[in-house]
Parts: structure tokens; C-alpha cells; sequence
């Protein structure tokens, strides 16, 4: 046992985010990819230099709301769908400050779908990584607003007839200035992602794409991670700058389109809010 735990440190000492990351709150199931995008978004605070004085982590409720405590800087465990709210607040109070909500698409668009919307209308600067798994993986594996139709959950077991969201093409119509998605295992796209996120103004999306094996793969025979992560190479395509409305995710056709979809400049809502303060305060004086 002594001999197991002087391994355990040995590897964590050598691993290269040691610095940046808590590597014992990776507490996900095998072959999952929150983990990966976990240590991309960790890989790009630190090439770009940036300490914990730099940014802040905010995450909601599920699966991937653990995300904020394997960061070794400033990070928010919010209640569920709030994550993006609280983001919203961190940033107006810390306007230097990059912030990043990294929760999960039942988080996100369901509870919180409104504060999606309304975070994406203001234009508001933060960085959303939403990780999309189909279902609400933690707690039980219900049927939630990106689950596709015909989709067996413990809540739909004779199938899904709800038609899901497409959230880049939500977040693109919101208002947001950067959308893009990417399969969670194809870390070098996501990483440049995340990167050209991180040194933008305005209100970006990214959807990463995590099929749950635990939940959703034995339920509709998508078989074990590795079978599942083979299955999703087998039918994204790739297809950048295409109209968000056009970014087909349909996992029973076998299309899932990936890639940029926006990229423009617009006025931020903090930008508003300075202007707004220095008219204010010019017509007093």
C-alpha cells in the first residue's frame, strides 16, 4: 500500500499541469473525455503565462461541474444553472480578470438555458466550454434538451420524441461573437479554440462533444468509451465558418458537423457599461 502511494505522488510530481491542476479531483468514469478537455483548457492558461491572479473557473451542477475544483486557482462550484450568471457578476466586478464556465450541456441549457441566451444577447466577455454529453450523466442519466430523438434514457425508455437544441446554432442566434464546436478527443482543434476564445472580447461558446459510455452508450448500444470515441470519429465532419443553422448534430443519421462557425467583433456589454459611466459622469461634472 505504502509502495502504491509513493507511485501515485512520483506520477503526479512528473505530470506537467501538477502546477495548475488538482489531479486527485479527477474523479470521472473511464475513457470519459471531461478530463481531456479539463487538461486543454489548463494546457492554454499556461502557455499563455497566465497565473490564478489571471483567471477564474466557474462550473454548475453534473459531471462536468467538478471541473472547477481540479484547477489550483480561483474556481466556483455554483448551484445548478447558475454558473453563467455567476461568471457574469465575477466579470463585471473583475473586469481584468479572464473568467471561463466550464459545465455541462444539462447545466447550461436547461436549467440555465435562459442565462445562455441572455449572457450571449448582452455580449457579455467570458468564455463558456460546454461539454456535451446528450443526457444528464450524474444523476441518473435522464433525458435532457440535447438528448436526440429516438434516444433510450432512464427517463425515455422506449425513446426520446423531443426535438434536442443545436447549441452552437442557439448560442450563434443569442447573440454570441465566437461559437464553435469539436469533438472532446480532438484536443489540438479545441485547444486553438479555446486559445483565440481566450485573447477575444465578447461573449464566446464552444460545444465539446463527450458522449457518456456509462449512461448513454449501454443504454442505446454505442458499447464501451473506446467503441464510443471510434464511433464519433466515424461521423463528425468537419466543416468551418458553415452557417450555425447548417452545423447538423444528428448522432442516429451519423452526422455531427464541427468546426467555427462565428467570428465577428461587436461591442461588449462591460465596454457599454464604461461608456455609460464616463457620459454619467461627465453630465454631473
Amino acid at each position: 500500500m505504502e509502495n502504491l502511494e509513493m507511485k501515485t505522488l512520483e506520477n503526479a510530481a512528473a505530470h506537467p499541469l501538477t502546477d495548475m491542476l488538482n489531479l486527485n479531483r479527477f474523479i470521472f468514469c473511464p475513457g470519459c473525455l471531461i478530463g481531456t478537455v479539463i487538461t486543454s483548457l489548463a494546457s492554454c492558461l499556461k502557455d499563455e503565462g497566465l497565473t490564478a491572479k489571471d483567471y477564474a473557473i466557474v462550473s454548475g451542477i453534473g459531471c462536468t461541474g467538478r471541473a472547477s475544483g481540479c484547477f489550483r486557482a480561483p474556481a466556483f462550484h455554483t448551484t445548478h444553472g447558475r454558473a453563467i450568471p455567476f461568471a457574469s457578476g465575477l466579470k463585471l466586478a473583475k473586469p481584468d480578470v479572464k473568467v471561463f464556465v466550464l459545465s455541462g450541456d444539462g447545466d447550461i441549457s436547461a436549467i440555465g438555458g435562459n442565462h445562455l441566451i441572455h449572457a450571449a444577447r448582452r455580449n457579455i466577455d467570458i468564455c463558456v466550454i460546454c461539454v456535451n454529453n446528450n443526457v444528464y450523466g450524474m444523476t441518473g442519466g435522464q433525458v435532457a434538451p440535447t438528448t436526440q430523438i429516438g434516444d433510450i434514457t432512464s427517463t425515455t425508455p422506449y425513446g426520446n420524441v423531443e426535438p434536442p437544441f443545436n447549441l452552437v446554432d442557439l448560442a450563434a442566434a443569442s447573440g454570441a461573437t465566437y461559437v464553435a464546436r469539436w469533438p472532446g478527443y480532438d484536443t489540438l482543434r479545441l485547444r486553438r479554440s479555446m486559445l483565440k476564445a481566450m485573447k477575444r472580447k465578447g461573449f464566446s461558446f464552444i460545444e465539446t462533444i463527450v458522449p457518456c459510455s456509462t449512461q448513454y452508450g449501454r443504454r442505446n448500444q454505442r458499447g464501451d468509451a473506446m467503441e464510443m470515441m471510434q464511433w464519433l470519429k466515424e461521423i463528425v465532419n468537419i466543416r468551418t465558418w458553415c452557417p450555425p443553422h447548417e452545423a447538423t448534430f444528428d448522432l442516429k443519421e451519423g452526422m455531427v458537423v464541427c468546426g467555427e462557425f462565428v467570428e465577428i467583433e461587436k461591442e461588449g456589454f462591460i465596454e457599454r457599461l464604461q461608456k455609460l459611466r464616463e457620459d454619467v459622469k461627465a453630465r454631473n461634472s
